[in-house]
């Protein structure tokens, strides 16, 4: 498989982001009240955050598959057309992707709203707060703009998960935090647990997954709530 030049990425990301558009156009709150379309919409998150619409995917990057300069320089084409959001894991390539990802925001850091992912199995005891730590010196950053939970864990682990979620982002580490892959019931279950932030309604849980649905669609049905 080849690597698409400028031009045919360019139109690529048109195509895409118009069909992003089409999804969340019915759901997710336009920063302007112009209509906007492409890789130019934007999302707003709960926490005030604005995002492009269409973001970045890297779960193949940093693994050998093309070129490493081949695949920064398909990222940082990326980034000069707007499409500032990246998303990774610490588990991608086991942590090449992120590696990738540090040369691509040298320089940038600014520019990019970077997510990253840590695992089911590092919720218990201070798994979370190392693998945060991997990710942060894999990325070449201070922090991340956004860290989720990458796939569902019981809910009696809820409690802890929010404690270390809340725990790294009093840290400064993260400055938001969620869950990737869990149920609406999962969701709703976690909303419950309390924490160091007033509690939200359930309209804004919704409100939380319709916009990360759209900025995560490469995970195709999967849902996602940020905090």
């Amino acid at each position: 498989m080849r690597l698409l030049n400028r031009r045919e990425f360019n139109g690529l990301c048109v195509a895409l982001g118009s069909f992003v558009a089409s999804l969340a156009a019915s759901a997710v709150e336009p920063v302007s009240g112009a209509a906007l379309n492409g890789a130019s919409r934007t999302v707003k998150f709960p926490t005030g955050a604005v995002v492009p619409a269409l973001g970045l995917g890297s779960a193949r990057l940093g693994v050998g598959r093309h070129p490493a300069a081949e695949e920064e320089e398909a990222l940082r084409t990326g980034l000069s057309l707007g499409m500032t959001l990246i998303d990774t894991s610490g588990d991608y390539g086991d942590g090449r992707s992120e590696e990738l990802i540090k040369g691509v925001i040298a320089g940038q850091r600014d520019r990019a709203f970077v997510v990253s992912k840590m695992e089911a199995n590092q919720v218990t005891g201070n798994a979370m707060a190392r693998a945060c730590e991997g990710s942060l010196a894999r990325l070449g950053t201070d922090h991340l703009d956004l860290y989720l939970l990458h796939w569902p864990v019981p809910n009696t682990e809820f409690s802890r998960l929010v404690a270390g979620f809340e725990s790294l982002r009093a840290a400064g580490k993260i400055r938001s935090w969620g869950v990737s892959n869990f149920s609406v019931r999962q969701m709703e279950d976690l909303f419950r647990i309390p924490q160091g932030i007033a509690a939200r309604p359930i309209r804004s849980l919704i409100a939380s997954v319709t916009a990360a649905l759209s900025v995560t669609c490469y995970h195709g049905a999967s849902s996602t709530v940020c905090r």
